[in-house]
């Protein structure tokens, strides 16, 4: 119990050291650049820079290759990029279909859409969550679950990976300090408030959405060898549909099935946790059924 305890904790030491280093590297920043990039929008941002970095030494001292983190030739990896958002696209999808026929997505009739206007969203949105897929995914899937998996059993590997990224998206502030009130200290006030924003009951519903989409994540990880590709495609195409969705539909906030979403981004919420418990199981059940006919 004691060891799991304390694997368990060590990637919580390792994200409050890079958060630490990056309120006080963001102070030295904001100093230069005054109020161009809100504060707390730089601390974000170089704490996962800080996390990245974070994965080359723990490589080394976990003795951890590029094939262990999950990366494929290049080959490979490309083809597995395009397959991972297919299965993006086709795990994903039906939740917006449910969405729309229970009218708690309506179409944004205010916008005028022209074909330059909706290929430059498709771009960029797309471009955004590849961006955000090559940050989390080596990160979460990559050295977090090689790293535990080497000390502890696969499950418990994937259940604390997964709970760390799922918690890491509300590990947030939203207060703007201006920049004439900005101490070195003002970084740990606003750490304080990302921490306390971990404690609201109302992340809940989101939170579990989201830790059933790291377990998904996890599990595909774990049973295709070198798999990170796929994770990253998968993970793209999952930002990239959300991102585009919030672009076309408003949440009618009336609808008497709004329990199904969050406030999170009107998307993740418990029934994205029922569609991926529903495919976790789905997916063990086939393999069994093949291992019994094989």
């Amino acid at each position: 119990m004691m060891r799991y305890l304390f694997y368990t904790f060590v990637p919580l030491l390792v994200l409050l050291a890079a958060i630490s280093l990056a309120c006080i590297v963001s102070y030295f920043i904001v100093q230069g650049i005054g109020e161009f990039v809100p504060f707390r929008k730089i601390i974000s941002k170089s704490t996962q820079l800080f996390l990245v970095l974070s994965i080359f030494p723990a490589m080394a001292y976990l003795k951890i290759n590029k094939e262990e983190l999950g990366f494929a030739p290049r080959p490979v990896f490309l083809k597995q990029l395009l397959q991972g958002f297919g299965l993006g696209f086709i795990t994903l999808m039906p939740v917006f279909i449910i969405l729309y026929v229970l009218e708690i997505n309506m179409i944004d009739e205010t916008r005028t859409w022209t074909f330059g206007l909706l290929t430059r969203d498709i771009i960029i949105s797309l471009l955004l969550a590849l961006i955000i897929s090559l940050i989390e995914e080596p990160l979460f899937r990559g050295i977090l679950l090689a790293g535990l998996s080497k000390k502890l059993p696969v499950i418990a590997a994937i259940l604390i990976s997964s709970t760390y990224y799922a918690a890491l998206h509300f590990l947030s502030s939203k207060t703007d300090i201006p920049v004439q009130d900005i101490n070195l200290f003002s970084g740990f006030k606003l750490l304080g408030e990302a921490i306390g924003n971990l404690l609201n009951p109302n992340i809940l519903s989101a939170f579990f959405a989201l830790l059933l989409v790291g377990v998904f994540l996890a599990v595909l990880r774990t049973r295709v060898n070198t798999s990170l590709g796929l994770c990253i495609g998968c993970h793209t195409c999952w930002v990239w549909q959300i991102k585009m969705s919030k672009q076309l539909f408003n949440t009618d906030f009336n609808s008497d099935y709004l329990y199904l979403v969050s406030s999170y981004d009107g998307v993740i919420g418990p029934l994205v946790t029922g569609w991926l418990m529903l495919a976790i199981a789905g997916y063990f059940a086939y393999q069994r059924f093949r291992n019994v006919h094989d």
